[in-house]
């Protein structure tokens, strides 16, 4: 093996060790005996996701390297994950699924099969299964969110709740042009990123910061939906963050579904921003330019926004002026995803992925609604600009954001 090759090896083993790390690191925070647990009732019980990662591993590699199942019924039932329609939640039992230990020694010998032959397996095909674990890792961040903390260890993160409020502003944007997706041959995207294509976007005015718990308070009191991760205690409104609960802290951005989000912006008289929309404020510039990131070309540090896993909960909409795209729109990536008023759907020139045919096919159904930008369980890895998120928009868990936009 040429030097050269040799590194690409080590660089792949290291990139998916630093996964696996990050995933299991998630699963130790769970007690075992709370493994049977659905903190969300929309999704399996946790002992699917331990599985399911090297379950999609080697069902997705195996299959490019035409190699036979590992345990045949657990690779199948460890398969695939669920989105229920409203109304129709799993019925399954705990009973019905191996118990703690098995799925632990099925995650071993997975493991030990793939690091044998990982390195025949085409770029391609790796870098989706990558990918997919750091997706798994920020939305099994939302399941330890809503499990109950006893259930969990503790992880040593506070919320900083000192920031005085934002003062809002409206941003105006230019017309211009916007670039959806991502070019074939760039490097790996996800089916639904293809292809590249431009769009021109009139001119319109933006909410400089995200929309706060203290703007969003006003709507509630007004008879607008409590969000999932507020409760009501003693007359007051409280935030239920990762690390500890809080009277509603002005300062931070609210987590909403998207039809919370549409009813807010309807009360405001205003409007969520178009997928292009916020293409345009994020990434494009008032010369016709357009940045791999909103702070320019630098790789993604700290000081540029919250994601990564640089912080378990939120941060003041405020905290990271060194993240501000080029019109000066703070937080347009990290510190939550948001809300567009686009549905999920193929961009032109769409094709299946042949090895994940349902990625996202299976989910333009006119319910699910496109977010961009990042929240801060998002690995750096996903920050490009024709990443793209969905959700259903009567889906709460999400560490969901938005802002507002004047047309």
């Amino acid at each position: 093996m040429s030097a050269a090759a040799t590194a690409e090896m080590l660089e792949r083993r290291e990139a998916l060790a630093r996964g696996r790390a990050l995933t299991d690191s998630l699963f130790a925070e769970v007690r075992s005996d709370a493994f049977y647990d659905r903190p969300i009732p929309e999704r399996h019980r946790i002992l699917f996701y331990l599985g399911h990662l090297e379950a999609f591993d080697w069902n997705l590699m195996a299959r490019a390297l035409g190699r036979p199942p590992i345990r045949q019924e657990l690779d199948r039932l460890f398969a695939f994950g669920i989105d229920p329609a409203p109304g129709q939640l799993p019925q399954d039992q705990p009973g019905d699924w191996p118990s703690l230990e098995q799925a632990r020694a099925y995650v071993r010998e997975v493991r030990q099969a793939l690091d044998f032959v990982l390195e025949l397996v085409p770029e391609e095909v790796f870098s989706m299964a990558v990918e997919h674990r750091l997706m798994h890792a920020e939305t099994f961040t939302y399941m330890l969110h809503n499990l109950a903390r006893e259930r969990r260890r503790a992880s040593g993160f506070s919320l900083d709740a000192s920031a005085p409020a934002a003062a809002q502003r409206m941003v105006e944007i230019p017309a211009g042009s916007a670039t959806l997706g991502r070019m074939r041959g760039s490097g790996f995207g996800w089916d639904n990123e293809f292809e590249a294509h431009r769009q021109e976007v009139a001119g319109f005015a933006i909410s400089r910061y995200k929309i706060t718990n203290a703007q969003y308070l006003e709507f509630v009191k007004d008879g607008g939906e409590a969000p999932h991760y507020w409760q009501q205690r003693n007359g007051h409104w409280h935030y239920r963050g990762w690390s500890a609960e809080l009277v509603v802290p002005n300062h931070l951005p609210v987590y909403v579904s998207q039809q919370q989000a549409l009813r807010y912006a309807q009360w405001a008289g205003q409007s969520l921003p178009t997928e292009a929309q916020f293409q345009r404020a994020a990434f494009g510039t008032a010369e016709g330019r357009e940045r791999t990131y909103p702070w320019g070309e630098e790789a993604p540090e700290v000081r540029h926004g919250n994601f990564h896993f640089f912080h378990r909960d939120l941060v003041p909409v405020t905290a990271t002026p060194a993240g501000d795209s080029a019109f000066g729109v703070s937080q347009l990536v990290g510190n939550g995803w948001e809300w567009t008023s686009s549905v999920f759907a193929p961009f032109p020139g769409f094709a299946a992925a042949p090895l994940y045919p349902g990625y996202s096919a299976n989910f333009f159904d006119g319910d699910h609604y496109v977010l961009k930008g990042a929240s801060s369980a998002t690995h750096a890895r996903l920050l490009r600009p024709g990443f793209r998120n969905w959700f259903r928009k009567s889906y709460p868990y999400a560490y969901a954001t938005f802002r507002l936009v004047e047309n």
